[in-house]
């Protein structure tokens, strides 16, 4: 259980141990704990608590499925940079990140300091869906003042971040 009292932003401190195991876990997040001991060089019964203690912790927040949106007819990301309008903006960015996060072409929601305020990554079929997402959910909320949209040819992810909230 993470400590409320503790500073969420104050850093972990990690040993080797730690470390070995978390550079392990990155690479597959559903290994068993006997690998997860063998490749650490460390006895199953110690690999068992230090992930523990790493959740505890709040190193360790979550094991994520990775799916293969291809397989599922969505062979098409875009990330799209979205602006919006001054005025009431708190309650504008709130609005608008609670309604976009959860439609289904949603893959990703960042919240941003800088030019544009939210970068929203998609998966969709095909370039008229990136139209249709553009100009149906975004375009269209009052809120929006302008969109850039840029497609991904490919990428590579070193980790997945934990949500900042």
């Amino acid at each position: 259980m993470v400590d409320s009292t503790k500073d969420i932003h104050e850093p972990v401190v990690l040993d080797e141990i730690d470390r070995r195991l978390l550079e392990v876990l990155k690479s597959d997040g559903r290994i068993s704990n006997a690998a997860l001991a063998e490749a650490a060089g460390i006895a199953p019964s110690t690999a068992h608590v230090r992930l523990r203690s790493l959740q505890d912790r709040g190193v360790v927040t979550g094991f994520l499925t990775s799916i293969d949106q291809r397989s599922l007819g969505l062979g098409l990301q875009a990330i799209v940079g979205v602006t919006l309008r001054p005025g009431a903006r708190q309650e504008s960015i709130v609005r608008f990140s609670e309604e976009v996060r959860n439609l289904p072409q949603v893959l990703q929601v960042f919240f941003l300091g800088g030019t544009d305020d939210f970068i929203v990554h998609i998966a969709v079929a095909d370039s008229s869906a990136i139209r249709e997402f553009v100009v149906e959910h975004l375009s269209a909320q009052p809120s929006v003042a302008s969109t850039r949209t840029s497609v991904v040819f490919d990428y590579h992810r070193n980790g997945v971040a934990a949500s900042f909230q």
